[in-house]
């Protein structure tokens, strides 16, 4: 679902996101945002995942990622995901993800992307086609 300039999912938290304690383990959230831009790309940007890997070899790797587990999620809890584009470099897109349950953040991220060639090992310009679809995840308006 995409809401004036971010995209947003849900997601049930499932007893295989958890551990003994029963709140979600956080190397599981890295999995779940990562099912968060693969729903972006399919339904936000209309790009198919599957065929954009498959098919155009190409595909998006984290280069950086900064996290702050604010609260705990626990298994039954129904999380909001929400992803916001903060920057469209030449190759790289710097993604701001969040998690809630309810109004109550409990996780936020800013994560770089790189567009990257599967064929060549190496990152490649971001398409225009491709940046105009980004650009309407951007969270402000660029400065020039």
């Amino acid at each position: 679902m995409t809401i004036a300039g971010s995209f947003e999912t849900k997601k049930l938290v499932r007893f295989q996101h958890c551990d003994p304690a029963g709140i979600v383990f956080y190397p599981q959230y890295f999995v779940l945002f990562h099912e968060l831009i693969e729903d972006w790309f399919n339904e936000g940007l209309r790009v198919n995942y599957a065929d954009f890997i498959a098919i155009q070899k190409l595909g998006v790797p984290t280069v950086r990622i900064e996290v702050d587990f604010v609260a705990p999620s626990e298994i039954g809890d129904t999380l909001k995901f929400q992803l916001t584009v903060k920057r469209i470099g030449t190759r790289s897109i710097v993604l701001s993800l969040a998690a809630f349950a309810g109004d109550a953040l409990r996780v936020k991220v800013q994560q770089t992307i790189v567009l990257f060639s599967l064929e060549r090992r190496e990152s490649v310009a971001i398409p225009d086609h491709l940046r105009q679809r980004l650009s309407l995840f951007l969270a402000e308006a660029p400065t020039q």
